[in-house]
C-alpha cells in the first residue's frame, strides 16, 4: 500500500537487459520519456564496482547508478511536470551538462533503463508508480542487438563490448529473474505496448497479469 497520496502524474518503469528493446518501446509508446541511463555515476567515481577478476568497471551493476537522484527526478516530474536531468555521455562515462525535462500536464510518463526495477518499491511507496515492466527477448537476440547498437554508437571499445556482451548473455536469465523479483512484470514488446496504452487510458492491466499497479 502506498504511504503517500496519489501524485498529479505517475510513472511506468520499464526495465530489461541491455539490448532488450526498451528505447524502441519507449519511442513507440507516445509517452514522455525519462532516460534512466542519464543517472549513471561518472567514470572517476571511487564507488564504481568492478567486474569480478577484472579491471573493467561493471556498468551493469546497480552500484554504478545513482538511484537516489533518479527517484528524486521522478518525484519532481510527478509533482511539478518539470525536472533537471544530467546529460550523460556513455562513451566518455561522464556527465557533460544538464537539461530540463518537461512533461506538461500528462498524467503518465515512462522511465526506462536497465536499473528501473531497482526503484519499483520506492516509487510504489511514494505513490507515483503506475506499472513496472521487464522486457525479454532471449539471450542470443539480445546479445546481437546490444552489440550492434553499442558498436554503432561507439559506446565503449570493441574488446570491452565483446567481454560485456558474452558475460551478459550468460547472465540474462538471472538478470530477468532479479528484475521480476523486484516487482517488474515480464513481457515482450507487444504486451508492453498494450499495458502502456491501458495505463495511459486509465485502465488496469489484464487480470492474468502479475505486475502490481499502484
Amino acid at each position: 500500500m502506498s504511504l503517500h497520496p496519489p501524485s498529479p502524474a505517475r510513472v511506468v518503469l520499464l526495465c530489461g537487459p541491455s539490448g532488450s528493446g526498451k528505447s524502441l518501446v519507449a519511442a513507440r509508446s507516445g509517452l514522455p520519456v525519462l532516460r534512466l541511463d542519464d543517472f549513471y555515476k561518472e567514470g572517476d567515481d571511487p564507488t564504481l564496482p568492478l567486474v569480478a577478476g577484472s579491471s573493467d568497471i561493471d556498468w551493469d551493476h546497480p552500484a554504478s547508478w545513482d538511484a537516489d537522484v533518479a527517484v528524486a527526478a521522478i518525484t519532481r516530474l510527478c509533482a511539478t511536470g518539470t525536472t533537471g536531468i544530467p546529460v550523460y555521455d556513455l562513451s566518455l562515462s561522464a556527465r557533460t551538462g544538464e537539461d530540463l525535462l518537461h512533461i506538461g500536464r500528462t498524467p503518465l510518463f515512462l522511465a526506462e533503463g536497465i536499473f528501473a526495477a531497482e526503484i519499483v518499491e520506492r516509487c510504489r511507496e511514494l505513490g507515483v508508480l503506475a506499472d513496472a515492466l521487464c522486457l525479454t527477448r532471449g539471450p542470443v537476440t539480445t546479445f546481437r542487438r546490444r552489440f550492434l547498437r553499442d558498436l554503432r554508437e561507439g559506446r565503449k571499445s570493441v574488446p570491452f563490448l565483446l567481454r560485456r556482451g558474452w558475460r551478459l548473455m550468460r547472465a540474462e536469465r538471472s538478470i530477468v529473474a532479479r528484475q521480476v523479483a523486484l516487482g517488474a512484470h515480464p513481457c515482450d514488446r507487444d504486451e508492453a505496448l498494450g499495458r502502456l496504452a491501458a495505463a495511459a487510458a486509465g485502465r488496469r492491466a489484464a487480470p492474468e497479469s502479475t505486475a502490481p499497479l499502484a
